[in-house]
């Protein structure tokens, strides 16, 4: 009995393998993966094409307006286009997964309808999503901060380079590119919005003439404006800022373009250290005061 039993499954299964082997050598097989194939790539090459090109209107489009008379704010607007962009991208690669499924003769309905059926333990699980498309509507509705904008948000700090519908990427001053989902965004500090200050404090020595380094550094500050444009108005000497043992602090502060700060802060800390030595003004430097045993005191100066 058992024989027969195991006589009749080999037999069957020699009979599955036959047919497989006989399909899969087929004609009919052949044509229904070379049909499929066609419809994918085709699929694909069509999908690849619509972005490229839906990408570049897009960018055509809105960068037209920037140029337009219609006041728009230029950081917006590439923010805006990064959004459309990244928006036609999900939307068209979507509908591809569709067409491809659907050209393997794979059922979209049952799988929407499972989906849905689902849907309602998948809602638990996509809340952080939905907070996170949520609160990127809003930076972008509330314009608090856009494409090219350097800014500190939470712990990382750089140039906004895309802001998505779930995640903003910045990238970081000495290279690194922070990934950050939006419902995750708490702290933000936008530096590219208003004008930024330079505050230049610098230490002379406590014999210098205080008066002179003033009339000598006005001098130069008004000449500053015509020389480079990223400064608002005329740098400010503000005078005697601190007094610290032997050393005097003077500060200047410049209005300038947003971020320009740094660069004219240098500046103004080389020429400024150029003028007081050429008009024999001593710089502040560090003295050690020395004793000796019978408690006589001597002074000796040590740059």
């Amino acid at each position: 009995m058992a024989e027969e039993v195991i006589e009749t499954n080999a037999k069957g299964f020699a009979k599955w393998t036959e047919k497989t082997w006989d399909y899969l050598t087929s004609e009919e097989f052949w044509s229904v993966i070379l049909l499929a194939s066609i419809k994918i790539i085709a699929i694909i090459i069509a999908s690849y094409l619509v972005v490229f090109i839906g990408k570049r209107i897009i960018s055509r489009v809105l960068s037209l307006r920037i140029k337009s008379p219609l006041g728009n704010s230029e950081r917006r607007q590439q923010t805006i286009i990064k959004l459309l962009q990244s928006v036609l991208s999900y939307l068209v690669y979507f509908s591809a997964i569709v067409g491809i499924l659907s050209a393997v003769n794979i059922q979209i309905a049952g799988l929407l309808a499972g989906a849905g059926i689902a849907s309602v333990a998948i809602a638990f699980g996509a809340q952080s999503l939905v907070k996170d498309i949520i609160t990127g509507f809003f930076i972008i509705l509330e314009d608090q901060f856009g494409v090219g904008d350097y800014i500190r948000l939470n712990n990382a700090e750089g140039t906004v380079t895309e802001i998505g519908l779930r995640t903003t990427k910045i990238l970081g001053i000495t290279g690194e590119q922070y990934i950050i989902p939006n419902g995750q965004i708490l702290d933000v500090v936008n530096f590219s919005v208003n004008n930024s200050k330079a505050i230049i404090d610098m230490q002379v020595g406590i014999d210098a003439d205080i008066e002179k380094v003033e009339k000598l550094l006005t001098e130069y500050l008004k000449t500053l404006p015509a020389k480079y444009e990223e400064l608002i108005d005329v740098p400010t000497f503000l005078g005697v800022q601190n007094v610290v043992g032997t050393e005097v602090t003077i500060r200047i502060v410049a209005e300038t373009k947003p971020l320009e700060h740094y660069g004219i802060a240098r500046i103004i800390r080389r020429d400024v250290k150029e003028i007081l030595d050429k008009n024999g003004i001593p710089m502040a430097y560090p003295k050690m005061m020395l004793y000796d045993r019978g408690n006589k005191e001597s002074g000796r100066n040590e740059a």
